[in-house]
């Protein structure tokens, strides 16, 4: 496997000589400063492109070309903004980037609770609370009908927290949940929104009448108008599952378990129609055996998430040690070595670890923790190839 890294540009504080020196071989980026639905230029890809070619690496991945949010329920601008992407893509394949990241996730990107929850070693991680988001969804974003998606169990603890909940715990969930895990990767809402529960629900609204059959229709119609372009430049186009991988906000999720990824490969049944293997997101969903996944979709598998998380008692998870965990990533990266051997991979969601807490980075993406995290791949990468050859 490729060994990449998520980098988010010329500002991000981790550099592409600390990535040069810590063995990586791909970078994993997208254009930031371009905002959604306008088309990437082909002087600003070849500019990012010799960019990343002169610090000794190569742009292995993009990630991602947003898909806007009209193009998902189907508006009104959905055709033009259809045509956006294309002319979006063809650059790219004018430029030679031949692998797309991109989700079909409606509104969020992907969502947790708690941005730095404690391990007793003293390093944090992602985590999602049910009882939490639960209350955020009835007590801030006050969604109608949202107290019949949870149990009464559940109901009963929101309520327990209703009366002990801070102000200053309410401004966290809503910069956690809406703001922070949001704004650096799709653009929605950023940190300069004045009201974001206010936009949030605006945004939420655009999709009443919108059922899982629709968004499927919606993503099937996106993929048959993109495939000529992609067929042409041979880029693949590769789809994150959604994270987590249920239900959330009254939305649709349409890549969330076997079945989803099924439909969505046969619906558009063309070799550039292709996955983004989550192994992190696909194992927080208990109706999900990453391992088995991993052997069924690697042949139209383009890219590679390795990370993990567990599942507790209660609903709620946790991301886990990239050896340990529902994700099962010794054994996932054994099935592509032998299946798919190529294929870029990158590291996911490292915990925030020897001072990174403090340096502004992205929530799930210290530097730390993910070298740490690639470190663990890495070996597990040269294990299995040894296996490999000596079985061959």
């Amino acid at each position: 496997m490729e060994k990449t890294w998520r980098w988010f540009g010329k500002k991000d504080k981790v550099t592409l000589d600390m990535l040069r020196q810590i063995g990586l071989e791909g970078i994993v980026t997208a254009l930031h400063d371009i905002p959604n639905g306008e088309v990437w230029q082909l002087e600003d890809i070849l500019d990012m492109k010799e960019y990343i070619e002169d610090a000794g690496l190569k742009w292995s991945v993009v990630e991602s070309l947003p898909v806007s949010e009209a193009i998902k329920y189907g508006g009104k601008d959905r055709d033009r903004l259809i045509e956006n992407y294309i002319d979006s893509l063809e650059n790219l394949g004018v430029a030679g980037i031949k692998t797309v990241c991109y989700n079909f996730m409606p509104v969020i990107d992907w969502v947790r609770t708690d941005l730095d929850y404690k391990w007793e070693d003293g390093t944090s991680s992602l985590y999602f609370n049910k009882v939490k988001f639960a209350y955020f969804e009835i007590y801030i974003l006050e969604r109608e009908g949202a107290e019949k998606d949870y149990s009464p169990e559940i109901l009963t603890k929101v309520e327990e927290l209703n009366k002990t909940i801070t102000q200053a715990e309410k401004n966290e969930l809503v910069d956690t949940v809406i703001v922070k895990t949001q704004g650096f990767v799709n653009g929605n809402i950023t940190s300069a929104d004045q009201h974001p529960v206010a936009k949030f629900k605006k945004l939420l609204a655009l999709y009443d009448g919108i059922d899982k059959d629709a968004l499927r229709q919606n993503m099937k119609y996106f993929l048959e108008q993109i495939m000529p372009i992609c067929d042409e430049y041979g880029i693949n186009m590769c789809v994150h599952p959604d994270d987590p991988p249920f239900q959330l906000l009254g939305l649709p999720r349409i890549v969330t378990n076997d079945e989803d990824i099924n439909w969505l490969l046969n619906a558009v049944d063309h070799p550039c129609n292709g996955l983004t293997f989550c192994a992190g997101s696909l194992s927080a969903g208990l109706q999900n055996n990453v391992p088995e996944m991993a052997k069924k979709f690697a042949f139209r598998t383009k890219f590679v998430h390795l990370r993990s998380t567990n599942i507790l008692p209660n609903g709620d998870f946790v991301e886990a040690d990239h050896l340990e965990g529902r994700g099962h990533l010794i054994d996932v990266v054994r099935i592509f070595e032998k299946e798919n051997p190529q294929l870029p991979m990158r590291v996911d969601h490292g915990r925030l670890m020897l001072g990174d807490g403090d340096k502004g980075y992205n929530p799930g993406y210290s530097f730390h923790g993910r070298m740490l995290a690639l470190g663990q791949i890495d070996g597990v990468i040269a294990t299995v190839r040894n296996e490999l050859q000596a079985n061959n």
